[in-house]
């Protein structure tokens, strides 16, 4: 289980997977530039509502994970994510489609 944290001020957990898969599709599209919001559902205990922020270049980002592996990325998912970023509605988690195989990566 990993932590991303925004600003300080907003912490919520992720699987370090999944985390692993965040910070590549935000870290590109901050390096480029992109301002975009990042939208997940919050969890049982506070509320299951969700919450909203606006990603943007100069955003104070932590990205802590708990394991020591590196997570193997998914370019699939990675793509769906990155599609999900340049949409409207900004990223938000899409379930993780099969890989197409060689297509896997160290982060």
């Amino acid at each position: 289980m990993g932590k991303f944290i925004y600003e300080d001020s907003i912490k919520v957990d992720f699987e370090d997977r999944t985390l692993a898969h965040l910070q590549q599709v935000i870290g590109n599209k901050l390096r480029r530039g992109e301002s975009f919001h990042f939208t997940w559902r919050d969890d049982k205990s506070i509320g299951e509502g969700r919450t909203s922020v606006w990603l943007h270049p100069h955003a104070s980002l932590v990205f802590k994970y708990y394991g020591s592996r590196q997570s193997r990325i998914n370019r699939a998912w990675s793509e769906a994510l990155m599609y999900a970023a340049n949409s409207p509605a900004g990223l938000h988690l899409v379930p993780e489609p099969a890989d197409a195989g060689d297509g896997e990566a160290s982060v």
